[in-house]
C-alpha cells in the first residue's frame, strides 16, 4: 500500500515540479481554496490589485472597507449569469468600473505594456484540493488562472495497477456534478483523467454519461502516445499544453463555447457545449501559424485530416489565428485570410467563434454569389472572407491583379485556406454532366455520363488553377483534405526525408477509427458473392428465428442477382430484415448506381416492389442531375421526389425517408450519421471509392457497426483503394511527363501501334457523329491490355 502511494505521489511531484520550475506557476494553497464559492480569494484580489491598481483604487472610494468582499460578490454573480469563460475573456464590472479577469499574450510587442499585464496574470497548481461542503474528498490537481478554478485533473499511475480509465470511473460516480467546481462553465472548463500512458478530458460532467475525448498525440498514426525515453508518455502536458504561453492561448483562443438550437416534444432551447482542441487540432494550428510567422507568405501546406477530426474548428482557429499573425520585426503576417469552402455551417461558426475572442462583429465577411462583393471584399482588404470553391480562380486572378497594378501601394499578402469538403451535389459546377441524358439501355447510360463528365473534384480544379497561375509570393495556401490525390501532394505537400511529397501534418484515418470519432467501413464490408456464401451461417443465425424470416432469406440469397429487379429484391429484403433494425429502428441506407438511368430505373422498381409487397414504412428518394429521358418518358429528381432540390438533406433526415438512391450525388461530402449500410452497384477505384464508402463512418447514439453489400467490386480492389488513406499519403514517384514520352517511344519500337492507326482513331474518336458511345467493349478492353 505504501508503495502505490509512494508511486502515485511521485507521478504527481513530478508534474507539479516541472509546472513550477518551468511552466510559468507557483504552488498553490489548498487551504485558501472556499468550498462554498469555488474560488481562491486571496490569489483573485491579488491578481486584481497587482495589475488594474488604479481601478482598483476607484472602486476603493466607492466600498471602502467592504471592498474585496463586494468584488468577490460582484465577479461570483457575474459568473453564474455568463458563464465563467466569458467572463475571463471581457471581464466583469462592479459599479462602472471595469476587470480584466485575465491578460492573453499580445501578437505583437509594440504595446510593452500589453507584455507587461500579460506577466501579472498568476497560474496556480494546487494539489489535493477539498472542494465540497459536503465531504473531505479531494482533487489531485487544480490549475488556477487568477484564482479561479479552471481545470481538474485526476492522476493514475499503472504501476499502482489504475489507468485512466479508474480516473474515468471516479469523476463518473465519486464526483458530484452539482459542486460548484465541476458545474458547467461555472468554475473549472475542462477536466483530465490522466495516467502515464494516455490522457483523456471532457468539458461536462454528467455521472455515468460523462463522454471523454482523447487528448494523445497517437502513436505510430494509431491511437495513443509513442514511447517516451525521457520520461513519462504523457509529459506533453505538463511540458507543453499546460505550460503558461500554451495555456493562457488555449484559455483565450481556442476553448469555445458553443450554441445550438434545438426543438424537442415542440420546444425549444438552447444547448451548450464548451469545445477544448483536441491534441492534433491545438498541435496543426501552432505548427501552421508558428511556420508561416518565421518564413513568411508564398508557401503551400497540406493538412491531411482524416474524417473524424473536427476539421471546421481546425479551420476556424486557424483562420482566426492567421488573420492576427506577425511575424518576429512586428509585421502582419497575412492582410486578408480567404477561406475557400463549401461548407454551410462554416461562416456562421467563424463568425460566432471569433466574436467570441475579438468581442466585435463585421470581422469575417461571407460572400458566396456576387463577384463584384468578392472583388471589393479582397480590395478592401477584410481581416477573413468566406467564399466558395466555385470562386477559387476568381479569388486567385483578383489577388494577381491587385499586385499587378498596386502603384505606390505596399504589397499586400493572403493566407487562401482550401476546405475539401466535396460538395455533396455531385459537383455540378466541375462536371459538365449533359442536361439530358437520353441513352436507350443501360450500358449505354453508364457509358453516355462517364463520357458526358471529367472525373475532376474541386480538388483538381484548385491544383489546375494553381498550376496555371504559376506560384505567388504573396499568397500561402493551406490546403485540408483527408483523402489527398498523387497531384494535389505534389502542389501542396513538402519533401519529406525520403524525398517524397508528403502532408504538412497528419491525422489519420486509422487514429481517427482507433479512438472512436467514426467507424471503420471495411470491417462491415462484402461483396455479394461472398454473402451469398454465407447463407447457411445466415438461416442458422439464433436471432431470426421466425421461419418466415428464414425462408425469405434464403429466397434472396439465392438470386444471384444479375438484373435490376433482382438486385431490388436483394436490397429491399435486406434493409427490411437486417438494416431497418439498426441504431435504435432509425438506420437508413443509400443505394449508388451506375448512371443516372440506373437511378431512375432503381427508384421506380423500388418503388413498385414496395407497394406490391405493402412495405409502407420503407419509403426511398433519388439523387441524379439535369433530365433523364427513358423511352420517351422525362424524369426529373425534383418530380420525383416531389420536392425541391435543396430539401432533399432535410427530408432524409426526418423518419419519413429510408432509402436514397443516388448517381454521383450524395457520395461526397454528405454527412448524415443514420446512414448505416451502402448497396454498391458502380465500378468503384482509387480516391472515388474511399469518398463512397465513408459516407457511412459518421458516429451518432446506437450505431455501433455498418454496412456495405457490393454487387460491382472486388474486396481486394476496394481494400487496395482505402490503403494509402489509412494511415499516411504519400507519393510513391513524382510525376515524370518524359515518362509518357518514354512510353511512347516503347509502344512505336515494338510496332504494337503504327501512328495512322492513331490518328484514324482520333478521328472517330472526336467525331460527335461517332464518339466513344459507340465503342465496344472489346475495343475498350484491346486498348487496355495494350496501353497500361
Amino acid at each position: 500500500m505504501t508503495t502505490a502511494i509512494h508511486t502515485e505521489e511521485t507521478f504527481e511531484q513530478a508534474i507539479v515540479e516541472e509546472l513550477i520550475e518551468n511552466g510559468g506557476y507557483i504552488a498553490g494553497d489548498p487551504n485558501l481554496f472556499d468550498r462554498e464559492i469555488a474560488l481562491d480569494k486571496t490569489t483573485f484580489i491579488q491578481f486584481l490589485q497587482q495589475s488594474q491598481p488604479e481601478k482598483w483604487e476607484k472602486l476603493h472610494t466607492i466600498h471602502g472597507a467592504n471592498t474585496k468582499e463586494n468584488v468577490i460578490k460582484r465577479f461570483v454573480k457575474e459568473v453564474s449569469l455568463r458563464g465563467a469563460l466569458d467572463v475571463i475573456r471581457k471581464g466583469f464590472t462592479d459599479y462602472g468600473v471595469k476587470f480584466q479577469t485575465a491578460f492573453f499574450k499580445p501578437e505583437s510587442s509594440l504595446n510593452p505594456d500589453s507584455q507587461k499585464l500579460y506577466d501579472a496574470n498568476i497560474l496556480t497548481v494546487t494539489r489535493q484540493v477539498k472542494y465540497s461542503l459536503k465531504n473531505e474528498n479531494s482533487l489531485d490537481l487544480v490549475l488556477g488562472l487568477n484564482g479561479l478554478p479552471i481545470a481538474t485533473i485526476e492522476l493514475k499511475n499503472q504501476m499502482t495497477g489504475q489507468t485512466v480509465e479508474n480516473a474515468k470511473q471516479q469523476y463518473n460516480f465519486d464526483r458530484d456534478p452539482k459542486e460548484l467546481i465541476f458545474q458547467f462553465n461555472k468554475r473549472a472548463l475542462v477536466h483530465f483523467t490522466v495516467d502515464t500512458d494516455e490522457a483523456w478530458m471532457t468539458t461536462r460532467l454528467i455521472g455515468s454519461q460523462t463522454f471523454y475525448l482523447p487528448f494523445n498525440k497517437g502513436d505510430n498514426n494509431g491511437k495513443g502516445n509513442p514511447v517516451n525515453k525521457y520520461g513519462y508518455r504523457t509529459d506533453y502536458l505538463w511540458k507543453d499544453t499546460w505550460a503558461k504561453d500554451s495555456w493562457l492561448d488555449i484559455v483565450g483562443r481556442f476553448i469555445h463555447l458553443e450554441k445550438e438550437a434545438v426543438e424537442q416534444n415542440g420546444k425549444k432551447s438552447i444547448k451548450e457545449k464548451v469545445i477544448f482542441p483536441r491534441f492534433h487540432q491545438y498541435r496543426v494550428v501552432k505548427k501552421l501559424s508558428n511556420h508561416a510567422k518565421e518564413h513568411g507568405p508564398g508557401k503551400n501546406y497540406l493538412i491531411q485530416h482524416s474524417a473524424g477530426s473536427g476539421k471546421s474548428n481546425s479551420i476556424a482557429w486557424l483562420s482566426y489565428r492567421l488573420s492576427s499573425l506577425h511575424n518576429r520585426f512586428d509585421e502582419r503576417v497575412f492582410d486578408s485570410v480567404i477561406v475557400i469552402t463549401d461548407r454551410r455551417v462554416l461562416d456562421s461558426q467563424l463568425q460566432d467563434t471569433i466574436y467570441q475572442f475579438e468581442h466585435k462583429e463585421g470581422v469575417v465577411k461571407k460572400i458566396d454569389k456576387k463577384s463584384d462583393q468578392l472583388a471589393d471584399a479582397i480590395y478592401h482588404g477584410f481581416n477573413i472572407i468566406i467564399t466558395t470553391l466555385q470562386k477559387f480562380p476568381f479569388v486567385i486572378d483578383k489577388i494577381a491583379e491587385l499586385e499587378k497594378y498596386k502603384g505606390e501601394r505596399k504589397s499586400r499578402n493572403y493566407a487562401v485556406i482550401i476546405d475539401e469538403a466535396h460538395s455533396s451535389q455531385g459537383g455540378e459546377a466541375s462536371r459538365k454532366m449533359k442536361e439530358v441524358l437520353s441513352a436507350k439501355t443501360l450500358e449505354e447510360a453508364m457509358l453516355e455520363d462517364m463520357d458526358s463528365k471529367t472525373d475532376d473534384s474541386p480538388e483538381d480544379e484548385i491544383r489546375r488553377t494553381m498550376m496555371s497561375r504559376g506560384k505567388q509570393k504573396n499568397i500561402s495556401f493551406f490546403a485540408f483534405t483527408a483523402t489527398p490525390k498523387a497531384k494535389t501532394l505534389e502542389v501542396f505537400g513538402e519533401t519529406g526525408e525520403n524525398g517524397k511529397p508528403e502532408p504538412f501534418d497528419l491525422y489519420s484515418m486509422r487514429q481517427a477509427i482507433e479512438e472512436g470519432f467514426i467507424l471503420d467501413v471495411l470491417k462491415g464490408y462484402t461483396t455479394y458473392k461472398t454473402f451469398f456464401k454465407l447463407n447457411k451461417a445466415i438461416e442458422d443465425d439464433p436471432k431470426i428465428d421466425t421461419r418466415k424470416g428464414k425462408v425469405a432469406i434464403a429466397r434472396f440469397m439465392s438470386l444471384h442477382p444479375h438484373n435490376l429487379s433482382q438486385k431490388t429484391e436483394v436490397m429491399i429484403e435486406h434493409f427490411r430484415q437486417v438494416v431497418s433494425k439498426k441504431i435504435n429502428g432509425q438506420a437508413k441506407a443509400m443505394v449508388v448506381t451506375s448512371s443516372r438511368l440506373h437511378a431512375v430505373r432503381y427508384k421506380v422498381e423500388f418503388d413498385r416492389y414496395l407497394k406490391e409487397k405493402g412495405y409502407i414504412n420503407i419509403k426511398t428518394l433519388v439523387a441524379f442531375s439535369g433530365t433523364v429521358d427513358d423511352e420517351g418518358i422525362e424524369y426529373k429528381e425534383i418530380e420525383m421526389n416531389q420536392f425541391g432540390e435543396k430539401e432533399l438533406p432535410r427530408k432524409f433526415n426526418t423518419s419519413e425517408f429510408q432509402i436514397l438512391l443516388v448517381a454521383d450525388k450524395y457520395q461526397t461530402g454528405f454527412d448524415q450519421p443514420l446512414l448505416h449500410t451502402m448497396y454498391v452497384d458502380k465500378k468503384l477505384s482509387g480516391v472515388k471509392a474511399v469518398q463512397t464508402l465513408s459516407r457511412l463512418n459518421r458516429k451518432c447514439r446506437g450505431k455501433e457497426d455498418t454496412f456495405v453489400l457490393d454487387f460491382a467490386n472486388e474486396a481486394d480492389d476496394i481494400k487496395t483503394s482505402f490503403q494509402p488513406y489509412y494511415e499516411v499519403t504519400t507519393l510513391e514517384e513524382k510525376t515524370e511527363p518524359n515518362l509518357l514520352y518514354d512510353q511512347k517511344s516503347r509502344i512505336e519500337a515494338a510496332q504494337v501501334i503504327w501512328s495512322s492507326e492513331v490518328e484514324n482513331f482520333s478521328k472517330k474518336y472526336f467525331d460527335p457523329k461517332f464518339g466513344i458511345l459507340h465503342m465496344t467493349s472489346k475495343v475498350l478492353y484491346t486498348l487496355k491490355m495494350i496501353l497500361p
